[in-house]
């Protein structure tokens, strides 16, 4: 059952992102025509290093996906789809953590190094990249941050076996590469 309700997750999430890709007007590279994106407010513990340029923001709507473990709920992965300003589909977020562009493939995984808590809702978070793959939006990200964020919190309940369930939340995901 716990892997039958992962896979109906995800694939709720993934089929609702390729739902939009394929509904969408977008050609080419979806971040391309979009003028450069504007500076984000950010708490001082989540701050990207100097030497580094803001390349994208996107919007994003998903489920954070938690399982019992030993009586407690803990996380599993994320399924998101990231939106641009035009609320084109242009990226899949997943376990890893990973960002898939869906536009032209180009991929980034990375790995948490701060948080700034926030009542009610997931921390926001900064995350620095460990690998990139293809030449598109996501070639050479070296830090991304995932801010304005709402819901996702893990169930206050008990849990027991191998229950699963997935929290509903959003967020603005802002990438960056080293400025050259």
């Amino acid at each position: 059952m716990k892997l039958a309700k992962r896979i109906a997750l995800t694939t709720a999430a993934l089929a609702a992102a390729t739902a939009g890709t394929f509904l969408s007007t977008t050609a080419g590279h979806a971040a391309a025509s979009d003028p450069a994106p504007k500076a984000v407010k950010v708490p001082a513990a989540i701050a990207v290093p100097d030497g580094n340029k803001l390349t994208g923001v996107f919007a994003a709507h998903g489920v954070q996906t938690y399982t019992c473990t030993d009586g407690a709920w803990k996380l599993l992965e994320p399924a998101a789809t990231l939106s641009d300003k035009r609320g084109r589909t242009v990226a899949l977020h997943s376990r890893g953590p990973v960002w898939v562009s869906t536009v032209d493939g180009s991929a980034v995984n990375a790995t948490a190094i701060a948080s700034s808590p926030k009542t009610g809702t997931i921390p926001e978070v900064l995350l620095q990249s460990t690998a990139t793959r293809g030449t598109g939006v996501f070639a050479d990200v070296s830090y991304i941050q995932r801010l304005n964020t709402t819901g996702g919190v893990a169930p206050a309940t008990a849990c027991t076996g191998t229950e699963q369930v997935g929290v509903q939340y959003t967020a603005t995901y802002a990438f960056y590469k080293p400025a050259k």
